[in-house]
């Protein structure tokens, strides 16, 4: 009958855009995937530092994008520590977690000055020369402290603070440092937080993924 013809036709339109669409996130994902794997760092090593670091991509591509971490070494011997979420999930996410990371990178190894002063020049310029519009990042120094061992310096943007564990066992968050995320042109210098890390101290970064749940709120997921 011509009206089941019709019906069949909307029906093999309808399946072809379905298939299609499921083809376009699929890439989308695959895209903004390779460019994060692409971007994340060989860890570097150092004498008396254990570095580890797991990234897993999501499964759903509207959910791939703006988590980074990164740690590289500096000219003056220190090694810079940074882990970041630029805001949104999709492929223009993971463009602009790009754009942000070089710019850090090259902030940070330039400038032989304090986290706060290198995310704060960050600040100044990623609303002009990127297409980031807000981004959450923490940025620490793991540094020689002058009466041995070592010490950590950060800056924190927005960030979920990082996690410490030190050798008997005890948790704090390093909730010093906090400022306010990148992109809302705020004008009031950045603060920095600082402390010495004990022999067998862990210093865990992370993004809000792991704390973050529709069914409770960020404190229980934070005390989880």
């Amino acid at each position: 009958m011509p009206a089941d013809l019709d019906l069949l036709e909307n029906i093999g339109r309808r399946i072809g855009i379905a298939l299609e669409n499921a083809r376009h996130y699929q890439r989308q994902r695959q895209v903004a995937a390779t460019m994060q794997r692409y971007l994340l760092p060989q860890l570097p090593q150092l004498t008396g530092v254990e570095m580890t670091a797991r990234y897993i991509p999501a499964p759903d591509a509207s959910h791939v994008g703006g988590d980074w971490y990164d740690a590289f070494p500096l000219p003056n011997g220190d090694t810079a520590l940074v882990v970041g979420d630029v805001v949104g999930h999709d492929l223009e996410a993971a463009a602009g977690m790009a754009q942000l990371r070089n710019m850090l990178r090259a902030y940070t190894w330039a400038q032989d000055g304090p986290p706060h002063h290198t995310v704060q020049r960050l600040d100044q310029a990623v609303g002009h020369i990127t297409d980031v519009s807000m981004a959450t990042l923490v940025l620490a120094r793991l540094e020689t402290a002058p009466s041995g061992g070592r010490a950590l310096n950060w800056t924190n943007a927005g960030h979920p603070p990082p996690l410490l564990l030190d050798p008997a066992g005890r948790t704090r968050f390093l909730g010093d440092g906090k400022g306010i995320l990148l992109g809302t042109c705020g004008t009031r210098p950045r603060p920095q937080g600082h402390v010495h890390l004990h022999p067998g101290t862990t210093i865990l970064f992370y993004t809000d993924v792991l704390i973050e749940s529709r069914r409770q709120p960020m404190d229980a997921g934070l005390q989880r």
